[in-house]
């Protein structure tokens, strides 16, 4: 089956990992990047790959791969340093910036929330979903004319989990409670965003959810259970009430045994009224995939599950994440069954490949390239089983920072030196610049030409 006309080939990246600081405000970033080891190596994104003074120059490499969508983020902090008043001269870069998009014949994908909020602001107050609903008018008001797919947030889970519940993440809070009502804001914020956006014509509205398929480590009742209740814990809980009838009742049982209550007050922050509120206003799903999740029961800590991940000898990226392209597919049929109408649009995909320059000063990443390939087939298979899937976006464009573990991992098609900003485009990027070309028909795989 070839892909449909219009379906949307394209990369992302977001604003902190890519801008640097120059003229943006505090950040919960900068604040938890100043925390001895609280990043891998020291680093922060003060100045990342530079893109916000070096914006053409992205533009010039998106045009050069003939991307025909680009995923990008404003900076909330860039836009509202204070956290409640806009500054023109931020709206005025993006401005620009969409402008530059369009130009090169390339769709904006843009996210209002991609972990980058003022310091001021916190998801632990629910006086924050209001300040976001100030911030999608402010960029909103400035970009939706010319902007048609909105990303409201960027991963919900990892937010309240990273964030709030481990505190692995900005900004560094490791409280059971404060996670699942900081999550509950965050989606509480998307439907905010959405009701604002809704009100310029042709701007469609979603959310991106890090989604993980949910494996029994064996056949065994307990892990299928394992499976299940991972399963609400990652996915449901968020999927439920933007796409469905609400919280699911069996994760809202386990929130509430983990945190000690069983009276059904324990997540009385979820007000009546607030279901209604989050559902009903995603225009489409953004789906971000990157691995799997295997599951053996456990005793609870917090809940009855663990990762065990898979058995055997399986491919894996140098992060240690299983590449299984398979549940990809699966994962997307799934979704478009069981909310048929939502279109899907697949935000992230990618894998930690560290392959650097060679004899040649080319970077032959054929692992990612085998990646790429992989999950395009994915992509494909699922539209043939009727999934109704608009775009595929690979993260990222570029090697970048990549939050509390630094400048380590690379999931770039485009390789950056840090110590000097220079962009090498990797094999992949060239892989997929073809395969885009010819609408996604997979190319034969590069040879790596002797040299010297």
């Amino acid at each position: 089956m070839s892909f449909p006309d219009g379906f949307l080939w394209g990369a992302g990246t977001s604003a902190y990992q890519i801008e640097g600081h120059h003229g943006r405000g505090e950040s919960v970033w900068d604040e938890f990047c100043r925390r001895p080891g609280a990043i891998e190596g020291g680093g922060d994104g003060s100045r990342a790959c530079d893109s916000f003074l070096r914006w053409q120059e992205d533009i010039e490499l998106i045009k050069e791969l003939g991307l025909g969508a680009y995923r990008f983020s404003t900076g909330w902090s860039r836009v509202m340093p204070d956290g409640v008043h806009a500054d023109p001269k931020a709206l005025d870069h993006y401005e620009r910036f969409v402008d530059a998009l369009l130009e090169a014949g390339t769709e904006p994908v843009l996210t209002l929330n991609h972990w980058d909020m003022p310091a001021a602001l916190t998801w632990a107050q629910r006086s924050t979903v209001h300040a976001f609903a100030a911030y999608a008018e402010a960029v909103a008001g400035r970009l939706a004319d010319r902007v048609t797919w909105w990303i409201t947030q960027n991963e919900p889970w990892i937010i309240a989990l990273l964030g709030y519940q481990l505190g692995l993440h900005a900004p560094g809070v490791a409280d059971l409670g404060t996670a699942v009502r900081a999550g509950h804001h965050v989606l509480l914020g998307h439907g905010a965003a959405a009701d604002v956006l809704r009100t310029f014509p042709g701007a469609q509205a979603g959310c991106a959810l890090s989604l993980f398929p949910c494996d029994p480590a064996t056949d065994s009742e307990a892990d299928w259970a394992a499976a299940a209740g991972s399963d609400g814990y990652v996915n449901r809980w968020y999927l439920d009430p933007l796409l469905g009838d609400g919280y699911p009742a069996d994760t809202h049982e386990h929130w509430e045994r983990a945190l000690g209550r069983r009276d059904g007050q324990g997540l009385d922050f979820i007000r009546d009224g607030d279901e209604a509120a989050i559902g009903g206003r995603s225009d489409f799903l953004g789906i971000n995939y990157y691995t799997r999740r295997v599951m053996a029961a456990a005793p609870p800590d917090p809940f009855p599950w663990r990762v065990v991940g898979p058995s055997g000898d399986v491919a894996r990226t140098d992060e240690g994440w299983e590449i299984n392209a398979d549940a990809l597919r699966d994962l997307l049929i799934g979704l478009s069954r069981r909310f048929p109408g939502t279109p899907l649009l697949v935000t992230e995909n990618g894998g930690v490949f560290g392959d650097a320059p060679t004899h040649d000063g080319l970077i032959h990443d054929n692992r990612r390239i085998a990646f790429l390939r992989d999950h395009v087939e994915a992509v494909r298979a699922a539209l043939a089983a009727g999934a109704d899937v608009r775009g595929y976006l690979h993260w990222s464009l570029m090697d970048n920072f990549e939050w509390a573990l630094g400048y380590r991992p690379r999931f770039g098609l485009v390789h950056v030196d840090y110590a000097t900003g220079v962009r090498t485009i990797k094999d992949s990027g060239r892989y997929y610049a073809q395969l885009i070309a010819g609408g996604g028909t997979v190319p034969d795989l590069p040879r790596i030409e002797a040299f010297g």
